[in-house]
């Protein structure tokens, strides 16, 4: 679960060695939907209001939300490359040696998608653009946790907009310290 499970960012503090992330990403409404868990890497990045890039992998079925039983069908499959500006903070919880911060930032993302039995009139493959707020908190320097939700953008032999959601859990990788 990675778009889930995290290509969320942290502080760009955080961030310089990179970060694993994890969660769910899904569209919503009625009729069929894709449901996929996302794995991925993300890492520090300087470009104008970007500061974190990341690169994850989509792996899902469409899910018909009409069906009370068997709404599974099909096998989807997708590579995100996203961008995240960086983390306006609202509120800092805890203490000084265990804090928890509360923020938002925006993430863009744009996947390329392949399907097997796609109920989609994009037909396969299709791509999507997808613009995220998010909401974040969780440990500035350590793990952090993220809920997004905003309009996808689907193109290819049609075009369609759907609203998405993302649950993201990000992991800084451990730093190495040289020893004595």
């Amino acid at each position: 679960m990675s778009a889930a499970l995290c290509a969320l960012s942290t502080p760009l503090g955080a961030q310089a060695r990179g970060a694993w992330t994890a969660g769910f990403a899904g569209t919503l409404g009625g009729g069929w939907q894709i449901e996929a868990a996302d794995i991925g890497y993300a890492r520090a990045l300087r470009a104008g209001p970007l500061r974190v890039a990341s690169l994850s992998a989509r792996l899902g079925s469409f899910v018909d939300e009409g069906a009370i039983l068997g709404g599974a069908r099909g096998f989807v499959f997708g590579v995100t490359l996203g961008g995240h500006t960086g983390l306006l903070s609202l509120a800092d919880l805890g203490t000084e040696t265990s804090k928890s911060q509360v923020g938002v930032d925006l993430t863009v993302e744009g996947t390329a998608y392949l399907g097997a039995r796609s109920p989609f009139p994009e037909g396969s493959p299709w791509g999507a653009l997808t613009v995220l707020p998010g909401l974040k908190f969780g440990d500035p320097d350590g793990v952090q946790f993220g809920l997004l939700v905003g309009p996808t953008f689907f193109f290819g032999q049609a075009s369609d907009v759907r609203p998405f959601l993302g649950i993201r859990f990000e992991a800084p990788l451990a730093r190495r310290e040289s020893h004595p």
